[in-house]
């Protein structure tokens, strides 16, 4: 054990394996093969190992893996768990059963666990229902219904209907 002026305390193993060095801000970091940074004030464990996988455990049981290949995955508290991918794919797993992807261009699509989906892009928002009913309402608020029965309704953009067959 070696301990510096400024606190820093570095325990060296007697296999030589291991080495653990101890702040004076209570912060610890373990070496070699993995190495295992504790940030005390943060209460936060950052590990990394050597394929090149990081993990963080936040004190809220919140943990992120950043994998070599850019891709991040988070799992939240409530087991709701993001992806984050190197091509700017955004996915988001809730436990419901709902899941939301986010293009790189903002493009959503959202999949709910009752099978109804909702599409959003820059011009419009639809949500199609299990029945093959669809609802589209567009930018300019004009809005379209066209149910499984072949029912088309259009409303203006100041919601009265102008077309309904």
């Amino acid at each position: 054990i070696l301990t510096f002026c400024n606190g820093t305390k570095k325990e060296i193993r007697a296999d030589k394996r291991m080495t653990m060095i101890s702040f004076s801000n209570g912060d610890v970091k373990i070496m070699p093969d993995q190495r295992v940074y504790y940030y005390a004030d943060a209460q936060t464990t950052h590990t990394a190992y050597p394929d090149g996988l990081e993990v963080l455990q936040f004190p809220d049981n919140q943990i992120e893996r950043h994998y070599p290949d850019g891709t991040q995955e988070i799992v939240f508290p409530d087991h709701t768990v993001k992806y984050l991918h190197s091509d700017g794919l955004k996915e988001v797993f809730v436990p419901s059963g709902t899941v939301v992807k986010v293009e790189k261009n903002g493009d959503k699509l959202v999949e709910f666990s009752d099978g109804q989906r909702e599409i959003c892009a820059a011009q419009f928002r639809r949500r199609e229902y299990p029945d093959g009913t669809m609802k589209i309402v567009f930018c300019n608020r004009r809005q379209e219904t066209k149910c499984s029965t072949e029912q088309v309704q259009i409303k203006d953009e100041e919601g009265y209907l102008i077309l309904d067959k």
